[in-house]
């Protein structure tokens, strides 16, 4: 697994005000939104182009075009349906599935309600989108859902990370697949109710509010 983690003046600005518990749920979505923009860029460095050639007002020259088969944007729902917008304005020839996943409050673990996915992603970049890792579960389950699909180049954007979710999807992967990890920050530690901490509360809730 590699990690990379966004060291950006701007992602830094916008990730206080959204650590902010006075900020309203409308300045949330659209800082998230702005922040996922900048994620996905660093998130899309190694995306595979095709080289082409083309025509320009003056001259022929040489080019780039993303490659097929084309991308694959797989928010988890609820919160990472929060991303999509931010990463999908940066690749708006990739296609989108889903899979809707919750964190069982008393075990931890993840349930999965939810799947829109291809039956095979073979050859395919796949891009996972989760605002939280904390424990580390609906990632590892989201990963895993990919790899039986065929998926070897995994890259999972999320805003924040714990030291603790970190390992256990290292641990996780191994050698089975290509799998990064690009984040806003890695934060602190999880806390005894596996919430991030500093951390900015639930991402969904403060997405979408309580329902």
């Amino acid at each position: 697994m590699r990690l990379h983690v966004a060291d950006h003046p701007l992602v830094a600005h916008k990730l206080t005000v959204l650590r902010d518990k006075g900020t309203p749920s409308p300045t949330f979505r659209q800082l998230v939104d702005e922040l996922v923009t900048l994620l996905a860029y660093e998130a899309t460095r190694d995306v595979h182009v095709d080289t082409v050639e083309i025509e320009t007002p003056v001259t022929t020259t040489t080019g780039v075009k993303l490659a097929d088969p084309r991308p694959l944007v797989v928010p988890i729902l609820r919160a990472g349906l929060g991303m999509l917008d931010g990463m999908t304005r940066l690749l708006p020839t990739a296609e989108v599935g889903f899979l809707g996943m919750q964190r069982d409050e008393e075990t931890l673990e993840a349930v999965t309600y939810a799947n829109r996915l291809p039956d095979d992603v073979s050859g395919r970049q796949c891009f996972l989108l989760d605002p939280m890792l904390a424990t580390g579960g609906t990632l590892v389950a989201a990963i895993d859902y990919l790899l039986a699909r065929g998926a070897r180049d995994v890259t999972a954007v999320c805003l924040l990370a714990a030291p603790e979710g970190l390992k256990v999807v290292e641990e996780f992967v191994g050698d089975r697949a290509d799998v990064k990890v690009v984040v806003a920050a890695v934060d602190e530690r999880l806390n005894e109710k596996a919430y991030i901490v500093p951390g900015l509360g639930d991402a969904g809730d403060r997405l979408y509010g309580i329902v």
